[in-house]
């Protein structure tokens, strides 16, 4: 495959970003969150869950040159949040060049980590 047609997969940044200690959940960016808002629900149901993919975003470089991958985190308190950060950039920077280098695409990847909240051990994201 050639290296443009062979996007680095939003799951792939997500479960890595998802198996650092300390991560609680990713946070979808704010048109996904207005979009699911506006979805007909029917009574009784419940609401849809957000998938992971929703708070990763993945962008070719201006020039060409690369990836580049931004994943907003959810962190769990009582993680340092420069360390846990940290780990998600190395996890998913060398998660999506594995995969890119598994399809025969070897680019430039750029990670940005934004942490959107933390949230108490016991609650659910």
């Amino acid at each position: 495959m050639a290296a443009t047609s062979t996007p680095p997969p939003l799951g792939i940044a997500a479960e890595a970003a998802l198996a650092v200690p300390g991560v609680a959940g990713l946070q979808p960016r704010l048109a996904h969150r207005l979009a699911a808002a506006a979805l007909p629900r029917r009574p009784g149901t419940t609401a849809a869950r957000t998938p992971p993919e929703a708070g990763v975003r993945t962008d070719r470089a201006p020039d060409g040159s690369g990836w580049h991958v931004e994943v907003r985190c959810i962190l769990t308190e009582g993680h340092r949040a420069l360390d846990t950060a940290r780990n998600v950039h190395d996890q998913v920077q060398a998660a999506v060049v594995s995969h890119l280098a598994a399809h025969g695409a070897t680019e430039a990847v750029t990670v940005t980590v934004t942490v959107t909240r933390i949230v108490a051990r016991h609650h659910t994201v």
